[in-house]
């Protein structure tokens, strides 16, 4: 049964956000490793478990953004649109690309008083760690957000659904089926409708996910539709396992096709989660219960920031990769990570000012 009050909505949707935190880190574990074992032995195929089951947090966590910024009921005006939130993605980018950087100097012995500006302007140029493209991608979002919202405001259900399907189609299907089968006809009238949704603008690629929290987090299912969701990210969690060894076994390497947040299977494990928490999993109304949720999941964004910097120590000291089985050893490096990523966070946040636009 569904929470329909603010308080559950509000818990629901910060725990949430903890546990796509934590997913990102398994998903960063499991990544370098997987791809240096050959494919198909014991740890290999335990390594893209673990991957492969926890790529719907980011699609989660762009989720957990419309379901609030694109609610009608909240005022956001265009100074609170740009102050609030994009000049603290901008900021964000800027200091944690350059921070990066310096550290990849200061590991190669290079670092001196000319690394500073080299590295912002590296950033500028768009050279950052490759978990930052998340960054510029929520600025793209939050730009598009007013007009998402005139479409929120004046939408009826149905009009989500369709708009649903005609994103899963182009954006999802066929552009999986055209990297697994390939088809010049498929691909001609594809192109022809101009149905694309990137356009060459990113972003607009995330916004079936955008769409789909507030959609899910606004509308009550059904038990009938609630229980085939459920299905559909399960069948989407065993296409990906599966899928991703036999792809990878016929390539003779490791074959990321699936593990795309753009494939069918990747976005049924999303909706599946995310329905899951607010059906099933949401924090009752306790106050404590709720203030502890939500101080985890005001550190969630400077975690995700800060978290490869930890990653890349424990590479860096040859931690990274430990002999004992990856069952035990993926679970062991993510609290490893999380906990200083969690204390970097809490205190670059209390820094005045400027502490709540770096996490």
């Amino acid at each position: 049964m569904a929470r329909t009050n603010e308080g559950g909505r509000l818990a629901y949707a910060e725990l949430l956000r903890v546990v796509a935190m934590l997913a990102v880190i398994v998903l960063h574990v499991s990544g370098g490793w997987l791809e240096s074992l050959p494919v198909g032995t014991t740890d290999w195929h335990a390594l893209n478990m673990w991957d492969s089951l926890c790529r719907w947090c980011v699609p989660v966590f762009v989720m957990c953004s419309g379901m609030f910024l694109l609610d009608p009921q909240k005022a956001l005006s265009w100074p609170s649109l740009f102050l609030r939130y994009i000049l603290r993605m901008v900021t964000a980018l800027l200091f944690w690309g350059a921070a990066y950087r310096l550290l990849y100097e200061l590991a190669a012995g290079t670092l001196s008083p000319a690394s500073l500006p080299r590295a912002l302007y590296a950033v500028i140029l768009g050279n950052t760690e490759t978990h930052l493209w998340y960054l510029t991608m929520t600025i793209g979002l939050y730009l598009l957000t007013p007009l998402l919202r005139a479409f929120v405001r004046g939408a009826r259900r149905s009009d989500f659904h369709w708009f649903f399907l005609v994103y899963a189609l182009f954006m999802l299907v066929i552009p999986l089926f055209l990297r697994l089968r390939g088809s010049q006809t498929v691909a001609l009238y594809a192109n022809r409708l101009y149905l694309n949704f990137t356009l060459g603008f990113p972003p607009l690629a995330f916004v079936g996910y955008y769409l789909a929290g507030y959609y899910l987090k606004t509308y009550t299912l059904g038990r009938l539709a609630e229980g085939l969701i459920y299905v559909l990210g399960i069948a989407g969690g065993a296409f990906t396992v599966l899928g991703t060894s036999l792809l990878s076994r016929r390539a003779g390497a490791l074959d990321v096709t699936l593990y795309s947040y753009l494939t069918p299977n990747v976005c049924a494990m999303a909706v599946a989660v995310f329905v899951l928490f607010r059906y099933v999993l949401g924090l009752s109304d306790e106050r404590s219960r709720r203030q502890r949720a939500g101080r985890l999941a005001g550190c969630g964004f400077g975690v995700y920031l800060s978290h490869v910097i930890f990653l890349v120590l424990l590479r860096h000291f040859g931690l990274a990769t430990p002999p004992i089985p990856t069952a035990v050893a993926v679970p062991l490096l993510t609290l490893v990570i999380f906990l200083p990523s969690f204390l970097l966070s809490w205190l670059i946040h209390k820094i005045p000012v400027v502490g709540r636009y770096l996490t």
